[in-house]
């Protein structure tokens, strides 16, 4: 067994002390709250000519005075968060937006309120990496429903206000969207001036040096204004770096991030601004700041690496590996948003994949039977509740919500498992210092005893902002994830759709559905555009519309049926 070191806060279990009661109401973790601080909400003049705007949504907007107008750096998730941002903006200065650039794709929602006023240059450049695009449309595609859960649950979105399980901040920010914002715009507008690797640029009479820096996603890119001494970033957040975002992510490999926080080192600016939390001043403190940061991260690697070496399993790198208490000194390296033992497994998964050598992993029980014959080992279900209880009174709450995750997990579960299961999460929650941890764990106990079932989001459903900005064609390749192939079974059969004036195809054949441009089909679907949308929204339904003559077929009607019917989807299938 590894020798225990002095180490930050692990996940929760650490508890004397550190619970506080807000003033409204909310349980949480003492350092949790404190991040409240860190995040407060501010229009700052980091220096001359440069203005950040932190707490008008999950991310900061920032503005940099140059010749020409004031270039705009990030734009939100809304329009009305960007006018918001352009409204304080004014109150220091009327000089034109003279160009935007995107720091990567999750804050560019906001560029159309730009044109809301009269101060901005036409047409108006925007800079970003040119990834942006692609991502946009991955993340509203076909993983768009676990997506948009997850965004649910780490930044609790479907929490409460105030009350014990009251939203207290999401660790970046005060909320995913701000709720002083009535409505929610989209105004994203594609990037005109494509970044690769690295760009030596001037963009409104400014110079600025611009590197592709992968951070929480692959578009990421972070400036310098050598003349201003100041770096604009998405690497060096007001936390520990969440390798592993519990919504849900794509690998963040730490040696792709590193060479980002090194280049910034680099750059040695006497201001950082980023794209959450408070800007730091001071080349030293500056360097300091950031190369602890970039060591917190190695520090993760390195020893992920060094335990892999030595045959460890994910549970045991996860519960003997934490980062030294040098990195709890101030808010950056702590875990304020998500772990450190989450972000261990994450490397683990992503140098090794899911086999962490365990050997009961290799082929494990079908989960409900071995639920049932965990809980039947253990003296049945009552005796697996008593002891979930006892374990949950002792401050035992790893083992108590393992003994209540078989019950509540079970074929025979009832509403008392689910709601001992809810008791466990919630006391994880009041005990972790990371906000992703709370709110994910708050939300799942709301789920789970009913005050807030989060069923609507583990099925696909088609918003009306996605059909607006999604092509037919891709809306129709989408419904290849939505297929129960057992129905399809024994089918080879290629369907053209007409929408419109777009064609394009599906070919149904060994359990999938291959998209095609349609050519050469065994039968036809012609439809509108809007016929499309009102069945993938569930508002009209494929019978209903043979009957009106809104929807036509030629071809074979059963084969076309079979597969409508496959679809998880209503419109279609009904």
């Amino acid at each position: 067994m590894a020798k225990a070191q002095p180490s930050v806060t692990r996940s929760f279990d650490s508890h004397d002390g550190n619970v506080v009661l807000t003033p409204g109401g909310q349980r949480v973790h003492k350092d949790h709250l404190a991040q409240s601080e860190v995040v407060q909400a501010g229009f700052n003049e980091v220096r001359e000519g440069v203005w950040c705007l932190i707490g008008n949504g999950l991310s900061n907007q920032t503005f940099i005075f140059a010749p020409e107008g004031v270039i705009a750096i990030d734009t939100g998730e809304s329009e009305e968060e960007m006018c918001e941002a352009l409204r304080r903006l004014r109150e220091v200065t009327d000089a034109p937006i003279a160009a935007v650039i995107y720091s990567h794709f999750h804050y560019v929602e906001g560029t159309t309120a730009i044109f809301k006023e009269a101060n901005h240059i036409s047409p108006l450049p925007i800079y970003g990496h040119e990834k942006i695009a692609y991502n946009k449309s991955r993340a509203s595609g076909e993983i768009a429903p676990a997506y948009a859960r997850g965004i649910v649950e780490q930044f609790g979105v479907a929490m409460p206000a105030d009350g014990p399980d009251g939203l207290v901040n999401v660790g970046l920010g005060f909320w995913y969207r701000n709720p002083a914002f009535k409505t929610i715009t989209p105004g994203y507008l594609p990037v005109t001036h494509p970044v690769g690797e690295s760009a030596s640029l001037t963009i409104a009479g400014l110079k600025v040096e611009m590197k592709h820096s992968p951070s929480d996603c692959d578009d990421s890119v972070n400036m310098y204004f050598p003349e201003l001494e100041t770096c604009v970033h998405n690497t060096v957040w007001p936390t520990v770096f969440n390798v592993f975002a519990i919504r849900g992510e794509e690998y963040r490999d730490p040696q792709v991030l590193i060479p980002g926080i090194d280049h910034i080192i680099s750059w040695a600016p006497s201001y950082m601004v980023a794209t959450h939390g408070p800007a730091l001043a001071g080349k030293e403190i500056i360097c300091e700041k950031a190369t602890r940061y970039r060591d917190s991260l190695q520090y993760m690697w390195d020893q992920s690496v060094r335990a892999i070496n030595k045959g460890w399993t994910m549970d045991e790198m996860s519960s003997r590996i934490s980062l030294p208490a040098l990195y709890d000194e101030d808010y950056l390296t702590s875990e304020r948003y998500g772990v450190v033992e989450h972000h261990l497994r994450q490397i683990f998964i992503g140098l090794r994949g899911w086999f962490d050598g365990e050997e009961s992993h290799l082929f494990p029980v079908d989960p409900l039977e071995r639920y049932a014959k965990l809980i039947a080992g253990f003296g049945g279900r009552e005796a697996v509740a008593q002891q979930a209880d006892a374990a949950l009174k002792a401050n035992d709450v790893r083992w108590a919500t393992e003994l209540a995750t078989w019950l509540a997990r079970s074929e025979a579960a009832t509403d008392a498992d689910r709601k001992l299961l809810a008791s466990c999460l919630r006391v994880i929650a009041e005990r972790t210092p990371a906000a992703n941890i709370r709110n994910w764990a708050i939300t799942r106990a709301r789920h789970l005893d009913g005050s807030m079932p989060m069923d609507r989001f583990m099925r696909h459903t088609f918003s009306s902002g996605v059909l607006r900005t999604t092509p037919s064609a891709e809306l129709i390749a989408t419904l290849r994830v939505l297929i129960e192939p057992s129905a399809i079974e024994g089918m080879n059969h290629h369907i053209a759709f007409h929408i419109d004036v777009v064609v394009c195809g599906l070919h149904v054949r060994n359990g999938v559905a291959v998209p095609t441009a349609g050519s050469n089909s065994d039968s036809t679907v012609v439809m509108s555009e809007k016929t499309l949308h009102a069945m993938l929204k569930g508002s009209a339904l494929w019978s209903d519309l043979v009957g009106d003559g809104s929807l036509s077929i030629t071809g074979d009607v059963g084969a076309i049926d079979k597969f409508r019917k496959a679809l998880e989807n209503k419109g279609f299938s009904s």
